[in-house]
């Protein structure tokens, strides 16, 4: 019998994502309609398909050794996991998710201490009745089962609820009061299973496999030939090739310099390059990178 790793992703709103990142580290994963369990090209793994909101309480209890979910569902639950790793994706951007108090954009309330005595519908009722605690503001705070945006004209006087750019709310005529969470997907362990060394030196190659496809996004691979003489001014005048790999070429007073810059430089870089005498210049994605 081959050890295992129990392995939670979550399912929903951050499962595409997540499945997408994890094909990037290595690992493609298959997932059934029919069923939790999805296939994983790895004998070691045993993946299980949950909830994002129920994972961080699997993994402290045991059922899950590891498993990724939000930073907001670990402080919701109050669960006592290891934290490994925080992964910055979601499922439209590279922005953390946050937990935000709003109001109808025509509410007189401006602060959450207009919130006295009021009642608010969230998701997150254990995060939001700290935070009241914490303003020293007594309100009801009652569970949301979706569709938030909408009681907040007419059910309730305020809610709490996550957003990544903010569009959904300006659709629904919500103004933002305040920022109760900011939240990214992190991988946690379970305490016991981080003590088991086979099964710690697995998560923590899941973990830099992961980073290292998130590295990879942001960046591009950049190849390129240019004339000896040329190569101390291009360095010199182009400070975005830090610590480039540089070779000799068969034609003799040439080089062959390579490197990896992030991809938001690269359209101002290369008519510099060329301008400086680069030739032959290659732009290719990355998969991966481990520092």
């Amino acid at each position: 019998m081959s050890k295992k790793l129990r392995f939670g992703l979550p399912k929903g709103s951050l499962q595409e994502a997540t499945i997408e990142k994890m094909a990037k580290a290595g690992f493609n994963i298959q997932v059934s309609t029919r069923s939790y369990i999805p296939y994983v090209d790895d004998d070691e793994l045993e993946i299980r398909l949950i909830r994002a909101q129920e994972i961080s309480r699997y993994v402290e209890h045991g059922y899950l050794d590891c498993g990724i979910t939000g930073y907001d569902w670990i402080i919701e639950n109050g669960s006592k996991v290891h934290e490994v790793g925080e992964f910055l994706f979601s499922k439209v951007s590279r922005r953390p998710a946050r937990w935000v108090l709003c109001v109808p954009e025509d509410s007189p309330v401006k602060s959450v201490k207009d919130l006295e005595g009021k009642r608010i519908a969230t998701e997150v009722v254990n995060l939001t009745r700290k935070y009241l605690k914490k303003n020293g503001v007594t309100a009801e705070v009652e569970f949301s089962w979706g569709a938030t945006e909408v009681k907040a004209h007419e059910l309730v006087d305020a809610i709490v609820e996550v957003t990544e750019t903010g569009s959904s709310l300006r659709a629904n005529k919500l103004r933002i009061v305040d920022e109760l969470l900011s939240s990214t997907p992190r991988l946690i362990a379970n305490y016991d299973a981080w003590k088991d060394s086979w099964k710690r030196k697995k998560i923590e190659t899941l973990s830099m496999l992961l980073k290292g496809a998130l590295e990879a996004e942001a960046k591009v691979g950049l190849k390129m030939n240019i004339a000896k003489k040329n190569l101390k001014s291009l360095l010199k005048s182009l400070p975005a090739l830090r610590n480039p790999t540089i070779s000799n070429l068969s034609l003799k007073g040439w080089v062959a310099v390579e490197t990896i810059i992030d991809e938001h430089v690269v359209r101002e870089l290369i008519p510099q390059l060329k301008a400086a005498g680069a030739e032959g210049i290659i732009e290719y994605p990355l998969n991966k990178v481990v520092y």
